[in-house]
């Protein structure tokens, strides 16, 4: 499943270029499918394990291999989607890194406006340079956007 999953995202890295054809998805849906089936298989029939305190109350206890593929199988349309959406959240948790490490700095932000501030400046010259403009042309012509977020801060 792991090699199937990094094939998947570099798949879903190369769809942005060009699309995906529909027979490799159609193949790629069938393994996914197989390898599901066969680690649900192995893990019905390992034995059970220990229940902990009432074993009549709730439901039986299960290996963590065992819930996650149920996951798997269960929101096979979130996993499968179409290879276009990036695979991987990584852009957005980069957005919010450097609050974060502004904050291991200097322990914290010293007012809510400044946290506001900082945010508002950190998204603009993110987005600036993920739309691959200047970052510094983005602050000396601000967008209306930019001036509507200063002002409500």
């Amino acid at each position: 499943m792991t090699r199937l999953l990094r094939l998947a995202c570099h798949a879903a890295n190369r769809a942005r270029a060009s699309p995906v054809r529909p027979s490799f998805v159609a193949v790629f849906t069938a393994r996914y499918r197989r390898i599901v089936a066969e680690g649900l298989a192995f893990h019905q029939a390992q034995p059970p394990l220990d229940p902990r305190g009432n074993p009549k109350r709730g439901r039986p206890k299960r290996r963590t291999g065992h819930n996650l593929l149920i996951r798997l199988r269960d929101h096979e349309d979130a996993v499968l989607r179409d290879p276009a959406v990036p695979f991987t959240n990584n852009v957005a948790e980069q957005g919010g890194r450097m609050a974060k490490v502004k904050m291991k700095i200097s322990g914290c932000f010293r007012t809510i406006e400044g946290a506001r501030m900082f945010v508002i400046l950190r998204g603009t010259a993110d987005t600036a340079r993920k739309q691959g403009w200047n970052i510094l042309d983005a602050f000396k012509t601000p967008s209306a956007i930019l001036v509507a977020r200063l002002k409500a801060a």
